[in-house]
């Protein structure tokens, strides 16, 4: 319990750097009440999971936030922005215990259900990996998600990203990325043309249906009324632009989708925050994927992987293209897509 307690507060101060004051006090409060032994540690009692790697204090946080949203918890309402409440974490902490207390049963079995979010301001650092390509390959994109959640950030190319020196996309999408590029840099000179977009999930979920939208939402953080905002406009343009999102292991789908190059277009494998719940046999078939797809590509039929991942206190943004399989950092980012720092310089056209 002490290395779960410890994961429970170090996500609290997670919270706070990043945004969320709210979450910041009630995970503070929920470690102190894990360590008296109080309703939070019986939540979490016999957890069957790694804590860190499942996400176990989101996974909670994610369930009790989808009751609130649902009408189902009204006596935390007043306390969560995304219903209207003031973002009052020390006022909202007792209640939130008598909550945990009063509906244990309910929120073991949720956090079961893994953490998923399909968070729309990652794709303000992720195409500056998908222009890359886009300038470097001068071919239509293939594009293919592993991890994909509800399918958003495959409609990437139907957003808008403004940038204090450029901006790329339709001026009119309801989907605006802004404020993102704090130094600006971004190479928004080249178009991208997406003929295919499809992605897997071992737990997808259709942001087109009332119980799909809650459940996407509710593991936002209740106060960032701007990430909520912006997930709710992405929902809207789901329902406009077809994407697939099949249930699948992402190692055994990805193997069925490369298996045959096309002519023509460039295929990138994208994904983000996604590789830490891989397990290891699924990571390294995921990995051997990639290496033996990468040794069939040709410059008619070019692949690349383009990813988001932990980086220390930052994400970075990574691209290996093939052939050649050369590997670069482009980007640095936060881990919701804001200040995107990219560090690759601007090149050439491809004419």
């Amino acid at each position: 319990m002490s290395v779960a307690i410890d994961y429970v507060r170090l996500q609290g101060e997670y919270c706070a750097r990043m945004g969320s004051p709210f979450y910041g006090v009630l995970l503070a409060r929920a470690a102190d009440d894990m360590v008296a032994g109080g309703p939070l540690a019986a939540v979490f009692a016999d957890y069957p999971h790694e804590p860190v790697a499942s996400a176990m204090a989101l996974r909670l946080m994610g369930c009790v936030h989808g009751l609130v949203l649902s009408g189902a918890a009204p006596t935390l309402a007043p306390f969560y922005p995304s219903v209207g409440g003031d973002g009052d974490g020390e006022r909202a902490w007792p209640v939130f215990r008598r909550f945990v207390a009063a509906h244990l049963a309910t929120l073991r079995a949720g956090l079961e259900r893994g953490v998923q979010t399909n968070e729309v301001g990652r794709t303000a650092a992720l195409i500056v990996g998908f222009l890359a390509v886009a300038r470097e390959c001068g071919l239509p994109l293939r594009c293919l998600e592993v991890g994909a959640s509800g399918g958003l950030n495959l409609r990437w190319d139907r957003f808008r990203y403004e940038a204090p020196d450029g901006a790329w996309g339709d001026r009119g999408s309801p989907v605006v990325l802004r404020e993102c590029y704090p130094e600006g840099g971004v190479p928004f000179d080249v178009a991208a043309h997406v003929v295919e977009r499809a992605g897997c999930d071992p737990h997808p979920i259709d942001p087109t249906t009332p119980e799909g939208e809650r459940a996407l939402l509710s593991f936002v953080w209740p106060d960032q009324v701007v990430r909520l905002a912006l997930l709710r406009a992405a929902i809207g343009m789901a329902r406009c632009v077809p994407a697939t999102v099949e249930r699948a292991n992402g190692a055994d789908w990805l193997a069925a989708r490369l298996a045959h190059g096309v002519p023509g277009v460039a295929t990138i494998v994208y994904h983000s925050i996604v590789i830490q719940y891989f397990d290891p046999s699924s990571r390294d078939r995921f990995l051997a994927t990639l290496t033996q797809a990468g040794a069939r590509a040709t410059a008619a039929s070019p692949l690349a992987w383009v990813r988001m991942e932990p980086g220390g206190e930052q994400a970075e943004v990574r691209v290996t293209t093939w052939p050649g399989g050369v590997e670069r950092l482009v980007a640095t980012t936060g881990f919701h897509g804001r200040d995107v720092r990219p560090v690759l310089a601007p090149q050439p056209r491809v004419p």
